[in-house]
C-alpha cells in the first residue's frame, strides 16, 4: 500500500520557520519524483518545490525560491521542505506528493500519489 505521510505543520509567527517532512512507503523511492504543494482556502494547489530521488535534481517556484528549499534522505524514504522568512501569506495546507516522471514536477495533475496534508499557519 503506497503512504505519503506529511507532518511537521502547525503555528508560527511571521519571520519564523518550519520543517514539514513526507514520509513515503510502498513504492520504490529512488525511482520517483517527490513534490511539495499547497492550497489555502478558496485558492487553487500550487507547486512549491520537487525533487528527482533518482539523481537529486530540484525545481522550485519563483514563489519560494531563497525561503524554501527542498531535501530527501534516500536511507529513510523521506522528503524534507524547510521553509524559513514565513509569511502569513504562506498559510495553507501542505502536501506532499509522488510521480514516477520528472517532468512538469511543479504541476499538480502529473502526480499520482498524494499525502492527507498538514496544516502550516503563520500569524502576522
Amino acid at each position: 500500500e503506497v503512504q505519503l505521510v506529511e507532518s511537521g505543520g502547525g503555528l508560527v509567527q511571521a519571520g519564523g520557520s518550519l520543517r514539514l517532512s513526507c514520509a513515503a512507503s510502498g513504492f520504490p523511492f529512488d525511482d520517483y519524483v517527490i513534490g511539495w504543494f499547497r492550497q489555502a482556502p478558496g485558492k487553487e494547489r500550487e507547486g512549491l518545490l520537487c525533487i528527482s530521488l533518482d539523481d537529486g535534481t530540484k525545481g522550485y517556484a519563483e514563489s519560494v525560491r531563497g525561503r524554501f528549499t527542498i531535501s530527501s534522505d534516500n536511507a529513510k524514504n523521506t522528503v524534507d521542505l524547510q521553509m524559513d522568512s514565513l509569511k502569513p501569506e504562506d498559510t495553507a495546507v501542505y502536501y506532499c506528493a509522488a510521480q514516477p516522471s520528472p517532468a512538469t514536477c511543479l504541476i499538480s495533475t502529473g502526480y499520482t500519489y498524494w499525502g492527507q496534508g498538514t496544516q502550516v499557519t503563520v500569524s502576522s
